[in-house]
């Protein structure tokens, strides 16, 4: 075994080299020692530099279990620092200074010890490491010699297609030289491309192999057919990074700035009254004077370039302002809870990135770049290869630019844009926000969020619902609101109207306030009606057994999956769901499996390109898939629930017919769960309800995707916010269809979609035979309040003259006259 020791001037530098470096190998058959930094000051800070006695200590102390170790340093007194440690140190096991790059050269050095290379071959992969960087950064630099092509006598060849959107990068060269360990592969780019040999970091980056690149692998060995056998799952499976279809590369996707507001003048003075719409990805209305934030910093020019003579100090630049950056962060991280702390904590992590400062400060050395350039750039690049990833990776975008801004601030001494500063409330509009930005929000005067970009999975929603802040994302023309503008802010319904009349902030705020709840759902005259929850994981169950809920409607199973490369295991998975359970003893508790795809695509459950994803492979479907996905969540489930004494009902999402409405509950039963349910979210499943009531124990209405498939309209698209309506004719007709077979059936039918919190409309729905409503936890005062007021036969004459209306406007209109004659 070869061990390895990495001196580095920066403690973190060198931690965080390190970490990365050992997740290409998942820490597994390497021995490490980081040897950095001089200590601490009076303070406790950390002082950079070197320390020989330590570098000779870190030797000494591989040297037992090693037969060689190999030095890799950072800057330049680092290599004094090592030479003297060889001298200092009191092993005799042999040592080699490697003059190799810090990073690089970890990176590879670590992988091929892994492999079991002699320190001989370590050495010289980590001495080759930067040469397929400098390749791509400066073409007319000499690159590393290719292999010539050749297949050894009796080998066995496979051949394999690279799916994964980034191509053959640092992280799969690293999986393939460890399924290859012990056995001689070679790969070859085809049809006329290198050849490398699998063990070799470096040569497997020089490929160049991208996305829908087709490979040649060859073996020979009595282990030939088990590694290749491993490697073809490895390309089929993306090397765990998705698998988007070859017909759209990473590199023609187009990531454009953020706009600033600045740039974003309105053609005419948007109208007192005008409704702009978008995501609400956190309830709650407000109104107040709009403040946009900062603009982003103007680009570097790329027409500077430094002299060489100038280079290596305009390099170290970037690295003194990495730090400084990241240690900010950590202040802020310090400060900060929840939710925040956490997100501003992987914005650190993303400033401490060795691959990013490495990356630019080659820029700087390679080709000249001034120091804000090379980050500018070098960030561009990270950004364009997350957006290639689509979904929430796409989302985290703007923590890459975020870093980019506070790195390149720190390199020009200039004050770092951001939130504005006011004394009075101040609804916050911008392009988008940053995890830093949105964390800062706290305690501050900001009272609602509203951005042009974003998701509902974006540091700017998840930080948002934690801070307590109405939230909209995805607002197109937001930023040509002019500031000081007095904006009305429905997050719930995604709404933000321009310079609203008082009566509408008036109704509005009316209706924002929190109302108790009791715990008992209720009409006039003692018709229950259950009063539950929507959750989506242990904390959102906690708060609203506090709000007194009387179960939950609705778990949504997919919250504990975000920013998971692959899925739970079981265990991690019985784990959550108990954190829920737990908060809901003996009462009823609906559990949701995973519906991911369409909006909310998760990386290991939705890999290929759809055109028409809400049309797609989403919800339910991806069981045909992935069959064991399924199983594993209710086997999971099934032991969560005999661990806990909640009363587990368990519903599949996106059914659209019998068939699958009944193999899901042979599968569920099977897995030990009795009451099993699912979603009527398309028009097929609500005009089955009957046959399909012959198959489950009851059925739950997602009116968000009810009327999107019922009205052919995308719920994200803005402008048809008025289709996306559940107030709409077609979606109540359906609803009521439903509502009549489980009165047949004896069977319940809930709510668990936005019109479950809206409480004009909760009698219509319990006079479609609806006998479960389901909410965020701050709406069930207001909902149990408009019930207790009216009787059964009210809800009844309400929702006979609903279904005689042709409108959106005559079903308000025709509940309303029912309700107020009641």
């Amino acid at each position: 075994m070869i061990g390895i020791v990495a001196v580095s001037h920066s403690a973190r530098l060198g931690e965080a080299a390190l970490e990365l470096a050992l997740q290409m190998v998942q820490g597994g058959g390497v021995r490490v020692q980081v040897a950095a930094g001089a200590g601490t000051d009076a303070d406790g800070t950390p002082v950079l530099g070197t320390d020989a006695v330590a570098v000779a200590a870190a030797i000494d102390e591989l040297a037992a279990d090693c037969d060689g170790v190999l030095v890799l340093m950072d800057l330049g007194s680092a290599v004094l620092s090592a030479e003297l440690a060889v001298e200092l140190r009191s092993s005799d096991v042999p040592v080699r200074l490697a003059p190799a790059p810090f990073v690089e050269g970890l990176l590879a050095a670590v992988v091929s010890a892994a492999a079991g290379g002699s320190l001989d071959t370590v050495a010289a992969e980590a001495s080759a490491a930067l040469g397929a960087k400098t390749g791509q950064l400066d073409p007319d630099a000499p690159a590393p010699a290719a292999e010539v092509p050749t297949i050894a006598p009796g080998a066995r060849v496979r051949r394999v297609r690279v799916r994964n959107p980034l191509g053959i990068h640092a992280r799969p060269a690293a999986l393939i030289a460890k399924a290859s360990a012990g056995t001689d592969v070679r790969l070859r780019r085809l049809p006329d491309g290198p050849e490398a040999s699998a063990a070799s970091l470096s040569r497997l980056l020089v490929l160049g192999a991208r996305q829908g690149d087709e490979l040649e692998l060859s073996a020979h060995g009595p282990d030939a057919d088990a590694a290749l056998d491993r490697l073809a799952a490895l390309f089929d499976d993306g090397f765990g990074e998705g698998t988007v279809a070859a017909s759209a590369p990473a590199e023609s996707v187009s990531v454009s700035e953020p706009v600033s507001h600045a740039a974003a003048v309105p053609q005419e003075p948007l109208a007192a009254g005008t409704v702009l719409r978008g995501r609400g990805v956190s309830p709650g209305s407000v109104a107040a004077p709009v403040r946009h934030l900062a603009p982003a910093l103007p680009e570097p020019d790329a027409a500077v370039t430094i002299p060489v003579e100038e280079r290596e100090t305009e390099a170290s630049a970037i690295e003194w302002a990495a730090v400084t950056v990241a240690d900010h962060l950590r202040s802020r991280t310090a400060q900060a809870t929840g939710e925040a702390r956490a997100i501003l904590d992987a914005s650190r992590l993303l400033a401490s990135d060795p691959e990013l400062v490495s990356e630019a400060t080659a820029l700087v050395r390679s080709k000249g770049r001034s120091a804000a350039r090379a980050v500018w750039e070098t960030a561009g690049a990270h950004a364009k290869s997350l957006a290639a990833l689509g979904g929430r990776m796409a989302e985290r975008v703007a923590d890459i630019r975020d870093v980019r801004d506070r790195i390149i601030a720190e390199i020009l001494e200039i004050d770092m844009p951001g939130v504005p500063e006011s004394e009075e409330p101040f609804v916050l509009v911008a392009p988008d926000l940053a995890p830093a930005d949105t964390a800062a929000l706290e305690g501050g005067r900001c009272v609602a969020l509203v951005t042009e970009q974003g998701g509902p999975t974006s540091h700017t929603a998840i930080i948002a619902r934690s801070l307590g802040l109405p939230a909209i994302v995805g607002v197109s023309g937001a930023t040509a609101i002019p500031d000081a503008t007095v904006v009305l802010v429905d997050g719930a319904r995604g709404r933000v109207e321009v310079d609203p009349a008082e009566s509408s902030v008036a109704a509005a705020l009316a209706a924002a306030t929190v109302v108790p709840f009791d715990g008992e759902g209720q009409l006039a005259d003692g018709h229950p009606v259950a009063l539950l929850a929507n959750v989506g994981g242990a904390a959102d169950a906690v708060s609203a057994a506090a709000a007194h809920a009387e179960g939950v409607g609705l778990f949504r199973t997919e919250f504990c999956f975000l920013d998971r490369v692959e899925a739970l295991t079981v265990e991690e998975q019985v784990a959550a769901y108990r954190g829920v359970l737990a908060a809901f003893p003996g009462r009823k508790v609906v559990v949701r499996t995973l519906d991911a795809g369409s909006d909310k695509p998760l990386p290991f459950a939705n890999a290929d390109h759809e055109d028409n994803p809400a049309l797609g492979v989403r919800g339910l479907r991806i069981a045909r898939r992935m069959p064991a996905l399924l199983d594993d969540q209710l086997r999971a489930l099934a032991r969560a629930a005999e661990a806990e004494s909640a009363v587990v009902e368990v519903m599949a999402p996106m059914v659209a017919t019998v068939e699958e409405a009944g193999e899901f509950a042979e599968r569920a039963r099977a897995a030990g769960l009795t009451r099993v349910g699912i979603m009527i979210e398309t028009p097929s499943a609500a005009l089955l309800a009957a046959e399909l009531f012959d198959v489950v124990d009851f059925v739950s209405l997602g009116t968000n995707d009810l009327a999107q498939y019922t009205l052919a309209a995308d719920r994200l698209l803005s402008e048809l916010g008025d289709l996306n309506d559940p107030w709409q004719p077609a979606v109540l007709r359906l609803i009521g269809m439903v509502g009549e077979a489980g009165r047949a059936a004896g069977k319940p039918v809930g709510v668990c979609g936005e019109a479950g919190g809206d409480p004009a409309l909760a009698a219509v729905l319990v006079g479609l035979g609806v006998t479960s409503l389901s909410m965020t936890a701050r709406s069930l005062g207001r909902v149990a309040t408009a019930l207790a007021e009216v009787t059964e036969d009210d809800c009844r004459r309400a929702a006979a003259a609903v279904l005689a209306a042709r409108t959106g406007e005559e079903t308000r209109a025709a509940a309303s006259a029912a309700l107020r004659n009641a």
